[in-house]
């Protein structure tokens, strides 16, 4: 078995940069199991998120993030477990890789106790060290991510923030506003525009009159790269890092990607896109394929060894719904904690005049 393999990239569209990261990337056998684990976690996590929304046992909101793994996978693998990250509402993918467990993910989502946020926050507001959730307004996360970026700069420590948007999100005006700020003030901020083609049901044809979302932070450099590919997502977000850490203020980048399901899952997701354009998708550019694929031509890897993964995941997938399904929703008088992140004792009005409500931090 080969341990280390070069691999090729797709060039980068680059706006405003002399060069942009290597076409080149190399791959440890080690690596190439982990971003395999990672990306086939996050998938095999979402489809079971779809599976109990069909049971009814997850309810309300629910994006699910199947297609669009190389994205998180490639950006973890960039980044240190110190930096910043900020997303949209479509956030399972980035809470797992944040480092929150499938037990704790599934949990919240079905509204448990044991879930990420107690329960009380459910698929769009999940949250870990460094990782500042699910948002659910659109683009609200983007000057958020700046302010972190400020922080970071503040604070001197050397880190970044990656703020991520949906191409959706991209032509709101508090991102233009967050990237003269950023731009000015020369933040260390990572903007990811996730383009997946598609703004809820709406095309990114129909909805943007420039479609280059890497050229449209206009005064800052930009680079566009497959999403679909995770060593290319890794070589660029690993290049971006490197250019913010070296003071030279924010940069945008564009990953290219799909998502299999609709916008969300009261979205069928076939009314304004053909079935044969996602099959297409499937069969000719998924992320997790595609790696496995790349280690098996390369000898890296066993056929078995993929299939043990698989299981293992499974297992664990199956493990957490378990925990998921059975554990406790949260006690009526845990509704009003954690309203301040340490006061004393506080009375909280409710409803009516005679609830007795307590928040205890």
């Amino acid at each position: 078995q080969l341990s280390t393999a070069l691999s090729n990239c797709f060039k980068c569209d680059l706006h405003r940069l002399e060069e942009g990261p290597p076409v080149k990337a190399e791959l440890t056998r080690e690596q190439g199991l982990q971003y395999y684990r990672t990306m086939q976690t996050v998938r095999r996590m979402e489809l079971k998120a779809d599976q109990l929304y069909k049971q009814k046992i997850i309810r309300g909101f629910c994006h699910l993030y199947d297609g669009q793994e190389a994205c998180a996978a490639g950006i973890e693998a960039a980044i240190n477990p110190s930096d910043h990250l900020i997303t949209a509402y479509r956030a399972h993918g980035y809470t797992y890789t944040r480092g929150v467990s499938v037990k704790e993910i599934l949990a919240e989502l079905t509204g448990r106790r044991g879930g990420v946020a107690k329960g009380k926050g459910g698929s769009m507001h999940m949250y870990a060290p460094h990782f500042y959730g699910g948002n659910g307004i659109v683009g609200a996360q983007v000057p958020l991510g700046a302010g972190i970026a400020l922080a970071c700069q503040y604070q001197g420590n050397n880190q970044v923030c990656v703020t991520l948007y949906g191409d959706g999100a991209a032509n709101q005006g508090q991102l233009f506003e967050s990237y003269n700020m950023a731009a000015l003030w020369k933040l260390p901020c990572i903007f990811i525009c996730e383009n997946n083609k598609y703004g809820m049901g709406t095309s990114v044809e129909r909805a943007a009159a420039s479609t280059d979302y890497y050229k449209r932070g206009d005064f800052i450099p930009g680079l566009r790269v497959d999403g679909m590919d995770v060593l290319c997502v890794r070589e660029a977000a690993q290049f971006a890092a490197d250019h913010c850490r070296a003071g030279k203020g924010p940069i945008i980048m564009e990953l290219q990607t799909y998502r299999y399901h609709g916008h969300s899952m009261s979205d069928p997701g076939v009314s304004y896109r053909t079935r044969e354009e996602i099959q297409e998708v499937r069969s000719k550019s998924d992320p997790i394929s595609m790696l496995k694929e790349r280690m098996l031509s390369h000898n890296m890897a066993s056929v078995e060894e993929f299939k043990e993964i698989d299981i293992e995941i499974r297992k664990q997938v199956e493990d957490a719904t378990q925990f998921a399904t059975s554990d406790p929703e949260p006690p009526l008088e845990e509704l009003c904690n954690h309203i301040f992140s340490n006061n004393p004792l506080l009375e909280v009005r409710g409803t009516n005049p005679w609830s007795k409500l307590k928040s205890v931090s």
